[in-house]
This record gives structure tokens, sequence and C-alpha cells, in this order.
């Protein structure tokens, strides 16, 4: 796989056809069909005696799956990324021997340790991409060698077959939940029957699995479903065919040769399958959302208001791990609609007062927005609960509404037919309908008369104030949480789960006991000014005490204006005189007085008020720019802070510092000197730098001059359909003090998570084909700042779930490789790519939370503290790295992975130097708890979301000139903008 042996001719092409692809299900030579890679089959096979029964229709043989089927295509072909064109590769041929097995014929290529190219798995299909990630050096030795317990707990699994089915029900079901009752009913009826004793996992789609073969190459099933409307109501029975087709079997051998390291790539599909095992009973029990589960029996659910309410729940995976796969639990909680009357929802979402008369138009819209998709059921039919999904609100009242009952046309009103037709009465005639059902035929059913379904999860955006109580809510102290994942363990049950035992799987009881390593903190370089010159920080904090910035700024020409009518002139005056004094014990040089008096104006005028301050400046200034605007802002701004970001630093080109009312009346020293750190970076300036940066002792950066990337994806929140991602790019300018970061920012297509301008080329009519992109500019910035060409790139990437490693690499260090050779042709640094992550669920505990060398004042974990044995993976480079001090709740590590390495570095070389740069972080003298690239480029992505249109932000919609993908593009920073850490 990638490889930068530029000169080489060779093709990388990795084969994996599936079972069901290259061979048909029946075949007389079946026992012949085995992974080349396995152990030799001693297990007698039971298919020949099947091999007369009727084969499934062929209509379906050889067609592509639909969507949730299997891929038709498992193969890939892939090529190093590099900045050369792409040549195809020369297909293999396919060619079935006479043992039955397939093989694939390629004329020329091995792999450096005399492997063929041709890597061919009959059976699950495995992952053949993970064997291209940098694999593990070794591991790390540095630093304080302790314990820690790790919230996984370790299955062990028989070495035996599995098998896999291919399901298909016919009419199509959409819902997971109704194909689950379907193959439930399935196993009821024919269990000791056609399914020979057998308990099946079933994936609520297209996959059925076993842990020994079914009595059947090919079946069909009828199956009638009862659909109770009521205990007395009517009842509707619905009759559906479901067939079940062999598709392949795999011996969980190679999965245990995978977990020992003996084998380079895992069968995903196997891993899957003991997922889906794990998780049969719990989706029984409990509401399954993604991989969590949650109910209101687990912990009584605590209101968040406006009608939603939190649900306790866990979440649950299984993971190849160097101990052996290992079940992850770790505790979760999520937002859930009240099982409320919709009358009472309302009441809640609006207010009681408001149920008394008439709905405005902006109540009825905000109504329309929550309560659609939802489920209701009737509660004015007695014991009948029929539901429904709420497609809309009936712009008129109920009052107002008719509907025709027959084909002349005879019109009746709703009020009449609910009169008529259950002896009710509406009450709330004042009040829209809901509209459930079918759109084109209208079906309106009162609020009064509906009731909210229980365990529905609730997906649109939260407020603020319910995201702070969903956070107290999931706010555990460490023993705490510990606790409560063992009790989860406990009261799963998994030694009596029926699925586990039927596939043989035991779950071990037990938190996992794994080696650690506290590594030491650096030692910070500060100005020869202060009285305190460097400064090793004690358990992830320091302070500015008796410390100068290294590298303070000055700052001569500055404003400040109020858009809150709170503060006086005489109050803000004072709090600027406190700030530019705190600036100056902090190391810089701040002017005590502003261009211009400060300036009030209105919040609704903010563009008028900020051009007309910009531009007084600037009569003032004779030429000269201003450099820096405090901004005093109300506590309640709503969209007032964003607008003011936009303008400034796509439009005015102004550095700004906002500080909030709050603040202003009662100062803090801390406050203070926090924001004193934010504007002295926002300046150009650093505030503190590693001091073996200065000696030249990091290794592998300090050496040759050295480019630290971070880069991160932001997408918009649920219920935004339309909206762009947010990409952001940032790179250290200086080396080698590696401290300060410009950054990039763009605008790209919904939901894409790859970063599509880190290199793009475009035709100039005068110019021709001109390069550019993210990475490019930034690699030019850093020659300008050093006076030299970066030799080394480090890429810490934000944001990729595993699935999309592969191709996040592959793309991306693609665009890193061209946008260098765009610069010269043969300028190819050697690159290192990690991937971080912070939305995983492994939690590391202290071995003993009494001990109080052990732990912080949080009781989490000390800071520095590094895993990369036994819960880590078997066989690439990767670890995880808690390298803050836990303030509140029970601290997550950031996972790091290592999935590409020409740098060489060692375990304790990448480890080390993750760790240092995290307390390097410009805005605070704390340890933070990502790696600062990383973390900037963030606050960028997360900044830039400001820089669209007010419009746009609200339904993804606005004027601005389109790019060629489709996407709006974002206003450009200003070029003093974008040289600074502006997002600080």
């Amino acid at each position: 796989m990638p490889t930068r042996q530029k000169e080489s001719s060779e093709q990388h092409i990795v084969i994996k056809p599936q079972l069901q692809n290259t061979l048909a299900p029946i075949q007389k030579n079946h026992k012949n069909v085995v992974n080349l890679k396995s152990p030799p089959n001693h297990e007698p096979s039971h298919m020949a005696k099947f091999q007369n029964q009727n084969s499934p229709p062929s209509r379906n043989r050889g067609r592509r799956r639909g969507r949730g089927g299997r891929k038709s295509d498992q193969s890939d072909a892939f090529m190093p990324p590099s900045s050369k064109p792409c040549t195809a590769a020369s297909k293999p041929d396919l060619v079935v021997v006479p043992n039955g097995v397939v093989e694939a014929v390629i004329q020329s290529g091995v792999f450096d340790d005399g492997r063929s190219l041709c890597e061919l798995n009959v059976g699950f299909a495995t992952s053949s991409k993970s064997s291209n990630f940098a694999k593990r050096p070794g591991y790390g030795q540095l630093g304080t060698k302790c314990i820690v317990k790790a919230n996984h707990f370790l299955a062990e699994l028989p070495n035996k077959y599995l098998h896999q089915y291919d399901v298909t029900i016919t009419p199509e079901v959409p819902s997971k939940t109704a194909n689950r009752s379907i193959i439930a009913e399935l196993v009821k009826l024919y269990k000791e029957s056609d399914l020979g004793m057998r308990l099946p996992a079933y994936d609520g789609r297209r996959s059925l699995y076993t842990a020994g073969e079914l009595p059947f190459v090919w079946k069909e099933f009828t199956i009638k479903l009862v659909e109770e409307e009521g205990v007395s109501g009517p009842k509707r029975q619905r009759q559906y065919k479901v067939a079940i087709k062999f598709v392949a079997r795999a011996n969980l051998h190679h999965l245990s040769q995978f977990l020992a390291g003996k084998r380079p790539d895992g069968p995903k599909e196997a891993i899957k399958v003991i997922d889906i095992v794990l998780r049969e009973m719990s989706a029984r029990r409990y509401c399954p959302v993604g991989k969590s589960f949650f109910s209101p029996d687990i912990r009584k659910p605590q209101r968040l208001g406006d009608g939603l309410e939190a649900w306790s729940g866990f979440y649950q995976s299984i993971r190849p791990t160097q101990m052996g796969l290992s079940l992850n639990i770790d505790m979760a909680s999520a937002a859930f609609i009240e099982a409320l009357p919709v009358i009472e929802f309302v009441a809640q979402l609006l207010g009681k007062d408001v149920l008394m008369r008439p709905l405005s138009d902006a109540n009825r819209i905000k109504i329309k927005k929550a309560l659609r998709g939802v489920k209701v059921e009737v509660t004015h039919r007695g014991s009948v609960r029929r539901k429904y999904r709420v497609s809309g609100l009936t712009s008129q009242p109920t009052r107002e509404l008719v509907f025709p009952v027959d084909d002349k046309l005879t019109m009746k009103s709703v009020i009449d037919y609910f009169q008529e037709m259950y002896g009710y009465t509406i009450q709330y005639i004042h009040l829209p309908c809901l509209q459930v059902g079918n759109q084109k035929k209208a079906n309106y059913l009162p609020m009064e008369a509906c009731k909210i379904v229980e365990g529905q999860r609730y997906t649109k955006r939260l407020s603020e104030k319910q995201i702070t109580s969903l956070l107290k809510m999931t706010c555990q102290r460490p023993r705490d949480r510990e606790n409560d994942i063992l009790q989860t363990v406990q009261h799963n049950s998994y030694d009596q789960d029926p699925y586990a035992k039927e596939f043989g799987i035991n779950i071990s009881q037990n938190l996992a006991y794994v080696d650690a390593r506290v590594l030491p903190a650096p030692w910070l370089k500060y100005h020869e000014a202060g009285k305190e010159k460097d400064c090793l920080p004690q358990v992830g904090q320091w302070n500015m005490v008796n410390k100068k910035m290294i590298n303070g700024m000055i700052v001569s020409r500055w404003a400040c204006i109020s858009f809150s009518r709170n503060v006086q002139e005489s109050v803000a005056r004072g709090f600027c005189n406190e700030l530019g004094q705190m600036c100056q014990v902090s190391g810089m040089e701040f002017y005590p007085e502003p261009v211009i008096p400060i300036y009030s104006a209105k919040p609704d005028q903010v563009e008028k008020a900020l051009k007309h301050l910009y531009h007084a400046c600037s009569t003032k200034l004779k030429g000269k720019e201003l450099e820096l605007l405090l901004v005093i802002l109300p506590d309640n701004n709503g969209s007032l802070y964003g607008d003011i970001k936009r303008i400034c630093e796509t439009d005015l080109g102004l550095i700004s510092q906002c500080c909030l009312t709050k603040h202003v009346f009662k100062i803090n020293k801390q406050y203070l000197a926090n924001v004193s750190l934010k504007i002295n970076v926002k300046m150009g300036g650093r505030n503190t730098v590693l001091l073996d940066a200065l000696s030249c002792r990091i290794p592998l950066v300090s050496d040759i001059p050295t480019i630290i990337f971070g880069a991160d994806v932001t997408h918009p929140e649920n219920g935004e359909e339309s909206s762009p991602s947010i990409a952001a790019v940032v790179a250290s300018q200086d080396w080698p003090e590696v401290t300060k970061y410009a950054g990039l920012v763009c605008a790209q297509a919904h939901r894409q998570e790859l970063i599509q301008d880190l290199y793009k080329t475009w035709h100039d009519p005068v110019r021709g084909t001109v390069s550019g992109g993210m990475i490019r500019d930034l690699l030019i910035s850093f020659r300008k700042e050093t006076g030299q060409k970066p030799q080394r790139i480090i890429f810490y990437r934000d944001g990729v779930s595993e699935g999309q490693f592969y191709q996040i690499l592959l793309f991306e260090l693609d665009a890193i490789r061209k946008a260098c050779a765009s610069l010269e042709p043969n300028y190819q640094p050697p690159v290192t790519f990690i991937v971080v992550q912070k939305r995983h669920h492994t939690r590391l505990f202290a071995n003993n939370h009494k001990d109080r060398s052990s732990t912080d004042k949080s009781g989490n974990i000390l800071p520095g503290t590094v895993v990369d044995t036994k819960i880590c993976h078997p066989t690439e480079f990767d670890f995880y790295l808690c390298s803050h001090a836990g303030i509140q709740g029970t601290s997550r590590p950031a996972h790091y992975h290592v999935l590409w390495d020409e740098n060489k570095f060692t375990a304790d070389g990448i480890q080390s130097l993750t760790n240092n740069l995290c307390y390097t972080y410009a805005r605070c003298t704390r340890s933070v708890s990502v790696v600062p690239p990383a973390y900037y480029a963030h606050l960028a992505a997360f900044r830039a979301r400001f820089y669209m249109e007010p419009d746009m932000q609200e339904n993804g919609k606005g004027t601005r000139a389109m790019v060629d993908s489709g996407v709006r593009q974002l206003p450009a920073l200003k070029e003093n903008v974008k040289r600074v850490m502006f997002y600080c």
C-alpha cells in the first residue's frame, strides 16, 4: 500500500472476492472451500446431503443487492498516494482451480517480505486495508509505571465456524424493529423444526448468523404477524415471505490469529457477528440507539424542559485488542421526548397560558418543527391505541377544519365528526390539528386526543439550557462511573444470555487491568525579564505569577465598543484599564488610551457600528491600521458574537476580543490573565514554548525544519439538512518552537468528511493551470516566516471514525504529496499522519481510588498517563493518552492512531511529543486533553460557521457565489487575520 518509493513500478493489489460472488452456495467440493490462511478443516461437512435440495429462484442471482444488502464486489485495488497521476492497475484474472478454491492470477509483483501481491480470503470478508497502516514499532518505556483499570471486559470465543445467511423479507420493511419482530416470530415457530434447534442472531436488515449450519441451503418461510391495536380493539394480520439463503462461513481461528498479532488483517465480518450476538438481548430489553441502549427503568429520567427528558443507558461495542476481543461498556445518556399528552407537550414548549388563545404563526411553526416525525397514539377510542406519525400541523384552527366524507364531496367538520363517530367533544377548538399519515390525503387528529409514544429519541438541536442539564446528568466522578459500569455488566448477565451461550461466548465480569505509564511534564520557557524564567507544571497546571510571556506583543492602537446597554462608559473604561494592566504585567506592552473614546452601539446595528468605528479610527490614525478591538457583549447575545467575528475577520480585517457584561462588572484577576493570553497570540505573540524546543532536544522535530499540521471537519447539527460542513487546517509557523499556528478554513459539501481543499488546481485564462489549497498555502507561509522549507511533516487529523481511516489516509495523504510536488518537482518531505479521536468510550480508572498519589484532585488518573498495551490494537500503532487533569466528571483519554509514519517515530517519541505539545495550548495555563494543533483546527472550523451569511446559517441557503461542488464559498479571511491565531 502507500509507499514513497516513486521509482518503483510495483502495483500493490489486494483481491478479496466474497464467497457468494465467486462460488455458488452449493458445491460438490464444499469441504475444500477454506480460507487459504486457515488450518486444515477437520470438521466433517454436512452440506453434501443438501445438494439435491431446491436452489433459490435464479432471478436474483448475480444482481447487485439493494440498500441494506451485502456488497456484490468486495475486491479492492489501491495505489500508493503520491503526487504522480495514478495509473490503472492491471486487473488480475480470477480462476477456479479443480479443488474449488478461487485463485487470483497476476502477471508480476511481490511484497517486500516475499508474499504474493494477492491476498485471497474465501469466507467472511477481511479488512486487508488495515494491514497498510503503520505497524507498532514497539512499546513505550518512558515514564513512571503504574496499573490502571479500563472499561473493557474480555470476551472468550470458541474456535468454531460461524455461518452467514442472507435474509430477504417480502414485502420489504424499512424498520429494523419490524424486521426483528418478523424474524423473532420465525424463530419462535420454526426453531425446533426447520432451524434445527439453532438460535440465530439477526442484524435487523439482510444478514442472519448461526453458530452451526442450518439444515438447508435456501428456504422460504411464510410468517403472519398480528398487530394489536388495543386490548379489545381490532387486530390486523400481515403476511410476509422470508427467504433465508446460505452465504458464507468462517472459522474463528482466523480471528484469534489476528488478535495474537499473527495475521495483519482482522476478519471484520466475524467481529461484526459477535457484536450482533451480544446485542440481541439488550435490543429486546431496551431502546437501541446506535451502539447504545436506553431505558427509563435504568435510572429515573431527568426533565430537560420543553417536553424533553434525559434517559440513562449504556454503550456497548466489541473491539479487537491485544488482550483478545474485549467488550467496551460505558455509561450513556440521551434526550428523549416525554410520553406526554400532546396538549401537555405543547404547554411545556410554549407556556401554559398559550393554550387559552389562538396560536401565533411563530408558535405554530415551533410546534410543527418539534412534532414533525414524532409518533403519537390516539386516546379518544378507549382501549384502541392506534399509532400515527405526525407529518405536520394544520394552518387553520380545529373549528374551521372540514373534510369530504363521500364521493359527492359532502363536507363535515372535524368537530362534528369526532362527536358523532366517537362521542368525543373537542375542547381546544382554537388550536390546530395534527396532520398524520400521507400528506396528499388529509388526516386530522386533535392535539388533545393524542399522546406521544414512549421511547422516541429527540434528534433535533437542543437548547443551551437543555445541553447543560444533560451534561450534569452524565457528569460522574470516576469511582461512581466505574461502579455503574460494573453494575451494568452484572445486570446484563452475559453468562445467562441465551445468544451468548448459543455461540459459546463468555464475557468477563471484571474490568481489565492495564499496564500504564505517567509521562513527565515538560519544562516551559518564559521571558528572561520575569522572576521565574522557566516552569515545571504540577499535575497539569501552573500560573503566570512571576512569569512574563516569552514573546509579548505591543498593542499601541486599540479601541473599545460596547453593545451592552447596562455598561456605562466609566465602567467600560475601568475594565479596559484593568485588562491593559494585566497585559502589561504578563509581558505585553499595552498603551493605556484607546484611539477614540469608548463607543456604544445597539446590537441590531452591529455592522453599521463596527464600520463607523473602523473608519473613525482610520481617520484618526491617518493611514495606520487599528490593531485590536475590544468588544463588550450582553450576557445573552444570540447571534451578535458571530456577526462581530464575521464582519471583523472577513470584511474589516480587525482582530477582536469579546468580553461578556458579567465579567466587566465583576472583574476577576484570573479571567483577565486568561484574556491577556488570548490577546497576545491573536496579536502574533507567543505565551510560552517548550524548553526542549529552544535547546533543540525534541526528537524528530528539532533536528530539521518540521511543520506540524492540525485538521478537522465540523458538521452541521442534526436537523440542518443542507448546511455545509466546515473544514479547517492549521499549521505551525515557527521552528524550532512549533507554537504559533496559522489557520485556513473552507466550506464543503454537507457531511463530507474528506477535506476537499487540501490541494486543488484550476484553470486561469492567463496563467493556465494554477495550484492552490490549504496545505500548499500553509507550506508557503511557513517558508516566509522561517526562511526554510519544511523537511518533515507531522499531521494530526481530528474527527475521523475507524471506518473512515483508509479513505481519509488515501485521499488526504495524496493531497499532501501533490501540494508538496506543486512547489518543487522532487519536494517530498516524509509524512507522519496521526488520527486523533475523542468520541470513543474507553475510560481509564485509578487502580486504587484511595491512593491520592495516583490521582488528581478530581479523582481521575494523572495527566500524562499513557497506555499502548492490552486494550490497544493488536498490531497497529495506537495509544491512549490522558494529557490533562480532570476538573469534574471522568476524564476521557484521547486516542491517537498513527496511520502512516515515514519519519519512523518510536512509541516513546510520538507519545512524549504529543504529551508535551498539550502543555503549549495558548488560551490557558493547563495542559489540554487533545494535542493543540487538532484543538486549534476545531476552534477555527467552529469559528468559520459564523462566517456564513445569517440566512445561510438558518437553512443552508445564501447568496454567495458557489464553487464547482455546489457549495457556497465562505468569505475570505483578510491577510492580516489568517497570519495569526485569530480563532483563539
